[in-house]
């Protein structure tokens, strides 16, 4: 029975060109540069953040996601004032879960001061 389900047709493709070769092996690379940037972002999951603003503010917080746009989500944060204003760093002030807009962020760093946002 022709066109039914059971029956397999093979069909012959043409051997790929250079131009298609050229175009895959450019998608690989393109998805492997990809794959190491979601691996980096995906070590940096539930890592504290040091996040400096241009107001000058420093946010510190757990790294929870970002987006397409460069804004990120920090939970259990919290929002320092301008360290050379004060001299010493202050008592934060308890922000709880922030998005912190891509455009206001001048420097983003791994924060290992072992603040977590909660009071003992």
């Amino acid at each position: 029975m022709h066109g039914s389900p059971d029956s397999i047709t093979a069909i012959e493709t043409p051997p790929d060109s250079d131009v298609e070769k050229d175009i895959k092996v450019k998608n690989l690379t393109s998805l492997e540069s990809e794959t190491s940037g979601k691996q980096k972002l995906c070590s940096w999951l539930n890592k504290n953040f040091k996040i400096e603003m241009t107001d000058g503010r420093v946010l510190i917080g757990v790294f929870l996601c970002t987006d397409r746009d460069g804004n990120i989500i920090l939970g259990s944060c919290g929002e320092y004032l301008k360290p050379e204003d004060v001299g010493v760093m202050e008592e934060p002030r308890i922000l709880g879960l922030v998005m912190v807009p891509g455009r206001h962020i001048v420097s983003i760093h791994l924060d290992d001061t072992g603040y977590s946002g909660e009071t003992m």
